[in-house]
């Protein structure tokens, strides 16, 4: 039996096969598509090498007891959160007086009990081990304690984050990243991420380009958020700005900060915007076609708050709508009225429709009501009782005092108008005419001051109904 026993195969050793003269031996794949996989395989590979190591190490007796120790220690972290948990709690209840803050900071470290003991005693075994016996019987113990001390550091983080997708993803990441870092595996991760990717134009986009995006944009926007909803709180407490100006400075600092965050993270991760400005002015001009309405609305909103025709609290009434200006959004303003609904009124409406301020330059508002009483009643006494009921209710003003006058005569009345100041539109304005309305009734009623209303006499002429035969009976028979 002849042959070669190992090494590579020339031309006129093909085995039991015959290749034709025009065969090739290039690879059916394309290069652009198997170097990504050869070099993922590599990787692989390097990993699986260092997994087998890593596993082999293990089984030694030093590592054993460490792992084992670990085990203990998260055991008696168990027994120390069940036992001194409820005691906590307990004194955290007597904390009445304390900040908000700080009772959000003492729930978040109620909830972290045990991993905090966990660390707390990874760390203190660490030290121990590192004072009395050689390094490397506490190596890997130290790992697990780096490990563990991150992630619990990552949750405390993200805490801060209020939104939980964004709070999970960053999370996540953060775990992967520190985990991958600690274990000195970050540059095969990035290996085969990066492999993973395509080319649009002269802007590689990868897996590792797409998850460092996630990563860094979300935790940069979470704190933009932070930053923007902490000093929010700053500028509405500020009396000595206007509340038009209050809102403009927020939505101005949002759009600034959200803004700087996304430019900033999507620089750190190397991506070139100035490759997708085509694409982007292609995308802007389609979105310009198709949010005609949503951006009206925007420009319109900023307008308000520029020229301050209309601010948080106002009272306004547009078309059958009256109420008070709960919030002004970026797209539409929130009014309240008194049967409790909440109208969402576009931007555009308040600017291209008439609307009514009832406290635009002051809060003062004027109510008129009308009423009539028998021409045998003195028009002068009426006057008189009109303004006396009126300055008896509540809400009308006296350093504004009431007026009536007299302004026409009716068919079986005298018409008058009686006009009152408020200064409290949100109160209503059904309710106080109302009340005015029962205040005259009651002055005219104990003054023997009559209402009139219209009388008709109606006279037969003849003695028989017209238009009937004379056999008809009479209705009145009956």
């Amino acid at each position: 039996m002849s042959g070669h026993v190992g090494g590579p195969r020339g031309p006129d050793n093909l085995g039991d096969r015959a290749v034709p003269a025009n065969d090739t031996a290039e690879p059916t794949l394309k290069p652009s598509v198997t170097e990504p996989v050869e070099e993922i395989l590599d990787v692989g590979q390097g990993l699986l090498d260092r997994g087998e190591i890593f596993l082999l190490s293990m089984m030694r007796e030093s590592n054993l007891y460490q792992i084992g120790l670990a085990i203990v220690l998260f055991g008696v972290a168990y027994l120390l959160r069940i036992t001194l948990g409820p005691r906590i709690r307990a004194w955290m209840g007597t904390r009445e007086g304390w900040p908000k803050w700080r009772m959000r900071i003492l729930v978040v470290i109620h909830q972290r009990l045990q991993a905090i003991f966990f660390v707390a005693l990874l760390w203190g075994a660490v030290l121990i081990l590192r004072e009395v016996t050689w390094p490397s019987r506490s190596y890997l113990l130290g790992i697990i304690a780096t490990l563990a001390f991150a992630w619990l550091t990552v949750v405390f983080l993200t805490r801060l984050i209020k939104s939980p997708f964004l709070r999970k993803l960053v999370r996540y990441g953060a775990w992967t990243y520190v985990t991958l870092r600690i274990l000195g595996l970050t540059a095969e991760a990035s290996r085969i991420l990066d492999s993973i990717g395509f080319d649009l134009g002269e802007v590689r986009i990868s897996m590792l380009i797409i998850l460092q995006a996630l990563v860094v944009v979300g935790a940069l926007v979470a704190l933009a958020r932070f930053v923007t909803t902490t000093t929010s709180r700053r500028i509405q407490s500020n009396e000595d700005i206007s509340p038009s100006m209050r809102v403009l400075i927020v939505k101005v600092m949002q759009i600034g900060f959200y803004g700087l965050a996304f430019y900033i993270g999507v620089k750190a991760v190397g991506i070139d915007l100035t490759g997708l400005a085509v694409l982007s002015g292609a995308i802007g001009v389609g979105l310009g076609f198709g949010l005609q309405k949503v951006v009206s609305n925007l420009v319109s909103g900023v307008i308000i708050l520029l020229d301050k025709s209309i601010k948080p609290g106002d009272v306004i009434s547009l078309g059958e709508t009256f109420g008070w200006i709960n919030t002004l959004g970026a797209r539409y303003a929130s009014v309240v009225t008194r049967d409790g609904k909440e109208y969402l009124i576009p931007n555009e409406d308040l600017i291209t429709n008439q609307v009514v301020n009832w406290s635009h330059s002051d809060d003062f508002v004027r109510l008129d009501i009308f009423f009539g009483t028998a021409y045998h009643d003195d028009p002068h006494d009426v006057r008189k009782m009109a303004i006396a009921a009126a300055k008896s209710v509540d809400r009308v003003l006296s350093f504004r005092p009431p007026v009536c006058h007299i302004v026409g005569f009716g068919d079986s009345s005298v018409d008058y108008i009686l006009r009152f100041w408020i200064k409290d539109p949100t109160g209503g304005l059904t309710n106080i005419r109302g009340n005015v309305y029962l205040a005259l009734w009651d002055a005219f009623r104990e003054n023997g001051v009559s209402i009139p209303f219209p009388q008709r006499e109606v006279k037969m002429m003849g003695g028989e109904m017209p238009g009937l035969p004379k056999d008809t009976p009479d209705p009145q028979d009956d």
